[in-house]
């Protein structure tokens, strides 16, 4: 917000006085806080720290004592910096004894050997320190107007960590108390270098206070919970910090409390991170490399681990997350679509995958007390083939028709089946086309006739294996009324329902209807 001394050097009107540091160099740094002009000796009383003092010395003590006391009672009291025009009472040089004791005591003594006027110098340094003011006071507003937006509109801490990082305009991380990363934004750097060793690197941290600032480490850190529950901290690289830059971490860590106190389990940060890499994973939206590192700020281990992809049907995120804290299995767990789940294992051998998916299954639905349906991927070996494994498992899943029969029960793509194939390629045209040429026209009599539904006949007749006295029965129907229905049948599909190819493709056709329905 203030100039330094070393600023205010530059400025025309002092350049105008010829100025030349004669002692105190080290202290051109210190920020001018006001300019201050008189000759009173005893000016210190009136200083409160952080002025300029503008002099011509007709008012300062004759002897050396004096003097030394002068300089050495206006350093005491904070003053940044004095400056004496040459001339009125001293003529080429300062006393010697002024610039041992303004050196000693690291104060700036500047010497003018042009005379100008004190004002315009009092001027332009305060116009300076007013229009740094302003600015100051509108990028404080500026903070406060973005951080109640994103308060309001209950942001993701992933956007509200972006938003610090673009306006400190360096990198920003959010992590838990186990010093893992829930969120960061390299602004524009490296985050492979950023993150790590990140919890070595966290724990060296160590500022003063809830909000404070580690010059050795870099980092300007605040604490992050709300109602007395710290869950966090948020961390800005800075070498240094400023008023504006404490107003920023603090005000985006109580819009991460706020966010998280009214948003529990939307926008737990943990679960955000977890379900960002997942996705990341699965859509090519980042780089492998930059997953693995994620993960591993996060705890998880992708790299020499067996990985499988696991997709849960019927429970959140969250109560994935806790059955793999349960059953003490290493894993990222994030949300797919409302309550279907994927889970990423990172095991450390692969003859640890059947015991795995099965505690993990048990817990599950241990947790839910529901129908769930829990379905594995093929085991991969790099965090690059991770992807084919959850979508395999998410095919799985979502194919799967019935709930499980045991608690530890996991389906893999080998226990589909030819219905849990067809559910997979629902979405394939070529499939819909097929079903459309096979029973469109019986779909279509059906809906002239909703009182006939030939196509449930058709299917009870192929499921009892062209059985067609066991077909009648479980249809309640006479034989007689059954086999008209069957010939009825043959005339609007135009084809022969003793064939077994055709009944076959009948058949195929009937479990992808079933496919494209649900």
């Amino acid at each position: 917000m203030f100039p330094s001394v070393r600023e205010v050097l530059e400025l025309d009107p002092v350049r105008n006085g010829a100025p030349r540091v004669v002692a105190g160099e080290r202290g051109l740094d210190q920020a001018v806080q006001w300019v201050h002009s008189s000759e009173v000796p005893d000016i210190a009383t009136l200083l409160r720290g952080g002025e300029l003092i503008l002099i011509t010395g007709i008012g300062l003590p004759s002897d050396d004592a004096g003097l030394r006391r002068f300089v050495t009672d206006i350093a005491d009291v904070g003053a940044c910096g004095l400056a004496v025009e040459m001339g009125r009472r001293f003529t080429s040089r300062l006393p010697a004894v002024m610039v041992r004791t303004a050196e000693e005591l690291g104060l700036p003594l500047v010497e003018l050997h042009r005379g100008t006027p004190f004002v315009l110098i009092t001027q332009a340094v305060h116009g300076m320190i007013v229009d740094a003011q302003l600015a100051e006071l509108r990028a404080t507003a500026e903070i406060h107007q973005r951080f109640t937006d994103l308060s309001v509109e209950g942001a993701a801490p992933a956007e509200v960590v972006a938003q610090t990082a673009a306006l400190a305009g360096a990198p920003v991380v959010l992590e838990n108390l186990s010093r893992q990363v829930l969120a960061y934004d390299a602004a524009g750097g490296s985050a492979e270098l950023l993150l790590a060793n990140w919890e070595a690197h966290s724990r060296a941290v160590r500022p003063a206070g809830r909000t404070g600032h580690d010059a050795g480490a870099g980092w300007l850190v605040t604490v992050v919970g709300a109602r007395g529950q710290d869950w966090g901290r948020l961390l800005i690289r800075l070498p240094a910090a400023r008023d504006r830059d404490v107003t920023l971490i603090e005000r985006a860590a109580a819009t991460l409390a706020l966010v998280r106190l009214t948003h529990r389990e939307e926008h737990d940060p943990e679960r955000q991170a977890q379900s960002a890499l997942l996705a990341a994973l699965l859509g090519h939206t980042a780089p492998v490399g930059d997953v693995v590192v994620r993960a591993k700020a996060l705890g998880v281990h992708l790299e020499r681990r067996h990985l499988v992809g696991v997709v849960i049907r019927g429970c959140t995120a969250g109560v994935a997350a806790r059955a793999l804290r349960d059953t003490s299995l290493a894993g990222l767990a994030g949300v797919l679509d409302g309550e279907v789940t994927a889970v990423l294992l990172a095991l450390r051998a692969v003859e640890d995958e059947r015991e795995a998916l099965r505690r993990l299954a048990v817990r599950v639905r241990d947790l839910v007390g529901g129908d769930v349906v829990v379905a594995a991927g093929e085991g991969v070996a790099t965090p690059r083939e991770a992807r084919r494994s959850l979508l395999e498992a998410s095919q799985v899943a979502m194919s799967v028709r019935h709930p499980a029969a045991g608690p530890g029960e996991v389906v893999r793509l080998a226990d589909v089946g030819l219905p849990g194939l067809l559910h997979m390629l629902r979405d394939e045209p070529r499939l819909q086309t097929f079903v459309e040429r096979e029973l469109g026209p019986l779909l279509a009599h059906d809906a002239l006739h909703p009182r006939e539904q030939l196509l449930d006949v058709l299917r009870v007749y192929l499921e009892c294996g062209r059985n067609k006295s066991a077909a009648a029965e479980h249809s309640h129907l006479s034989r007689p009324a059954f086999y008209e229905r069957l010939a009825r049948i043959r005339r609007v599909l135009g084809t022969d329902l003793d064939s077994v190819q055709v009944c076959l493709s009948l058949h195929v056709a009937l479990l992808a209807l079933e496919a494209l329905r649900d």
